[in-house]
């Protein structure tokens, strides 16, 4: 890679940017030691989160050395939301979370060679300072008519619930970690979303006032947004999370896989790291031949990977197949049978009836005379062996795991019942 700028314009990656050509003659000089920032004000990392881990590693791909900094002070304050004062959680909370963080971070990064990631926490140096030594070090550079300017403060001061001082004050304290960072490790760039811009650039410009013969720089990412109109890395079910616990791999696989053919291109580019020509054969495939749906199965292949490990990706990638009649229903182990059938239309009951009922109740057909209908013609099954027979029903022997029945009509529609144990 040549020019990780290029690379990172091509694949839609900067949105804002404090100066691109010194950014670019950095580089070319480099190599940069970066870092990019991530709060605990939850037990996991999500999508969006990720979008900055995977540019990290793009940028250490190209030769430079980035710090992972999970914010154990930072945490406990929590950057500006937009419309309310965050909920603060005690010390003992936000330190456990540190850890999960950390956790979901380091697999992502390269932690050998010359430029070998560090992990950082700013707990480190600003759990020893005191407010007066805060006010006076830190508070003297910054001013209050720039701090309420930045968009994230405005927002809230102009809302009903208008902004505590603990919130004003987060962006003196990511800007302390940037120069902080620039004092230990001579970090010149910090990365993160172009809704943090205001904090981004709350530490370039403290730098500049310290540290006056200092070149730093900052990256904002774009906000990642949906064809749909739908917020990216949320589902019915919720947000997906990179714990497995939170979100299970399977759930993680398939949101790639649904993806829209109108979001397929920008994810491959930004989520990705297949070559341009890689990338842009899949987006002439999705292209010509949506239903095949190429670039969903390769984003979803490629990040389940990266994200839940090889394994994990194989399991599901045979559960997907067996719910679908192309596979063993029961050569699927009972985690990733279990989290497959959570993401379907099901049911749960105390002891088995017709199958007929079943189907009916579970929302696979309007009633259980259709029910019979869809058997007599056929597009009936249950684990993937079609019904013969109108008064046909299930036996325990017929669960899977103990506990599950596949129930689908035709090809694609696909239901679960479940047995109380």
């Amino acid at each position: 890679m040549t020019d990780i700028v290029d690379e990172l314009q091509w694949r839609g990656l900067i949105a804002l940017s404090t100066d691109e050509d010194a950014l670019r003659k950095a580089f070319a000089d480099g190599p940069v030691t970066f870092y990019c920032g991530f709060d605990p004000t939850a037990p996991s990392l999500h999508l969006g989160n990720l979008v900055q881990i995977l540019t990290m590693r793009r940028i250490q791909q190209a030769g430079n050395r980035p710090l992972g900094l999970v914010g154990g002070a930072t945490g406990l304050i929590g950057d500006p939301k937009p419309n309310s004062e965050r909920m603060l959680n005690s010390p003992e909370v936000v330190a456990q979370w540190v850890e999960r963080l950390r956790a979901q971070i380091a697999p992502l990064l390269d932690f050998e060679g010359p430029n070998a990631a560090i992990m950082v926490n700013n707990l480190d140096w600003t759990q020893g300072m005191s407010a007066i030594e805060f006010l006076r070090d830190m508070g003297k550079h910054f001013r209050v008519n720039k701090m309420i300017a930045k968009e994230a403060v405005a927002r809230r001061l102009n809302s009903d619930a208008g902004i505590s001082y603990t919130e004003f004050s987060y962006q003196i304290l990511q800007g302390m970690d940037f120069l902080e960072l620039y004092r230990r490790y001579g970090c010149t760039l910090q990365t993160g979303g172009s809704d943090q811009w205001g904090n981004l650039t709350s530490g370039t410009d403290l730098i500049h006032r310290v540290e006056p013969e200092a070149v730093v720089h900052a990256v904002g990412t774009p906000l990642i947004t949906k064809a749909d109109g739908t917020k990216f890395g949320k589902t019915e079910s919720g947000t997906v999370w990179l714990d497995p616990e939170m979100t299970t791999p399977y759930a993680f696989y398939q949101f790639w896989l649904n993806a829209d053919d109108r979001d397929a291109s920008k994810f491959l580019r930004i989520f990705s790291f297949r070559s341009r020509e890689e990338i842009e054969e899949l987006e002439k495939q999705t292209e010509e031949r949506p239903q095949a749906r190429a670039a969903q199965r390769a984003l979803a292949e490629e990040l389940t990977t990266l994200v839940h490990g090889a394994a994990q990706t194989a399991a599901v990638i045979a559960a997907s197949r067996a719910l679908f009649g192309q596979g063993e229903l029961r050569e699927l182990d009972s985690a990733t049978l279990s989290a497959a059938l959570s993401e379907v239309p099901h049911i749960r009951v105390a002891e088995l009836g017709p199958v007929v009922d079943l189907f009916a109740e579970v929302g696979l057909v309007a009633s259980k005379s259709a029910a019979r209908r869809t058997v007599k013609e056929g597009g009936a099954y249950v684990n993937n062996v079609k019904v013969a027979s109108e008064d046909a029903v299930p036996s325990g022997e017929d669960l899977l795991h103990g506990r599950w029945l596949v129930l689908r009509r035709g090809k694609k529609s696909l239901a679960a019942v479940e047995v109380a144990s």
